[in-house]
């Protein structure tokens, strides 16, 4: 039969017909949140690049150690957005042979990125702080750093509100760290604004006490986001998450028992493999038409799950008494 020539209808009776399950929701809200991801990263950047370039002035005009501190975290913070935004845009890669479930793990390694970037603020503003303690001078236009200290916090605050926000909602661990490490920065400008204070009151080494306690919360900062990004990193999951998957799969008809259910997160999205068993006595294609209807009610009722692999086996009454 030449390429291309319609088959006679009785033969067309045979010809076998290949078996397709297509989800598009799944990958399509993959690619609107990591797009969503993209655009928090940026507007988070310019608001605190601007707010840090101001901060940075009035160092420059007043010499203030504690308003050094919080410029430098709020660099810091702006540039973690590099490694997220590459880490969004790899993600946005498709899978391959080499790298059979995509580029999203690169949004973990992200987040160990802005973890070293937290550390590295924290030794440097610690450094400084301990040298303007050894060797203070004075401090200049105390109301000009007051004033730069609320400007950063206020600036920090608005990311902070952002980037959590956004980040929960598309389930990016990486973009909550930043969050956190944001809010943590407006903390440390409002500590600048006490260190100003204090330096007003006639206590000059206010300033550099104030430094090292803005340390003391860049650390804290630190450990926090740890947490958050090791957990991902070690597959860890939350119990009510893994109560819906097997609830949600429990109750399709023709399910007699959900059992190794498993889920872990690649980037800011979930990926579950559960086993079910059926009634023995149907054919493998029912068994397999129950799997994809489990599959469904997975993809529909998971928050942020990009897939679930379904495993069909025989239910044994004896094993589940």
């Amino acid at each position: 039969m030449p390429p291309g020539q319609d088959l006679p209808p009785s033969d067309q009776d045979h010809v076998p017909h290949e078996h397709r399950h297509e989800y598009f929701g799944a990958a399509d809200s993959a690619q609107l949140a990591t797009g969503v991801g993209v655009r928090a990263t940026w507007i988070s950047l310019t608001v605190l690049a601007v707010t840090a370039t101001a901060q940075l002035i009035v160092v420059l005009l007043t010499g203030s150690v504690a308003l050094l501190a919080d410029t430098i975290h709020n660099f810091t913070d702006a540039l973690t957005a590099i490694p997220l935004l590459l880490a969004f845009r790899l993600g946005m890669r498709p899978a391959n042979r080499r790298y059979t479930y995509g580029y999203h793990r690169a949004e973990d390694l992200a987040g160990l990125a802005i973890v070293a970037m937290i550390a590295a603020s924290a030794v440097f503003a610690a450094v400084e702080a301990i040298d303007r303690l050894r060797h203070p001078t004075a401090l200049d236009h105390v109301g000009v750093v007051l004033a730069a200290g609320v400007i950063g916090f206020l600036g920090n605050e608005a990311v902070a509100v952002y980037r959590t926000r956004v980040g929960h909602r598309i389930g990016s661990a990486a973009l909550v760290a930043d969050g956190l490490h944001a809010r943590t920065d407006g903390v440390a400008s409002l500590g600048v604004v006490l260190g100003s204070i204090g330096v007003l009151a006639g206590f000059p080494r206010a300033d550099a006490i104030v430094g090292l306690s803005i340390t003391a919360v860049i650390v804290y900062t630190m450990v926090e986001a740890t947490r958050t990004v090791l957990r991902r990193v070690l597959d860890g999951i939350d119990e009510p998450t893994m109560r819906l998957i097997e609830t949600s799969a429990a109750r399709v008809p023709g399910v007699e028992h959900v059992s190794d259910a498993r889920a872990r997160w690649v980037g800011h999205e979930l990926r579950a493999e559960l086993a079910i068993d059926v009634t023995p006595e149907i054919s493998v294609e029912a068994g397999h038409e129950i799997a994809e209807l489990v599959r469904a009610s997975l993809l529909r009722d998971v928050p942020r799950l990009g897939d679930a692999a379904v495993h069909v086996d025989p239910h044994e009454h004896e094993s589940h008494r």
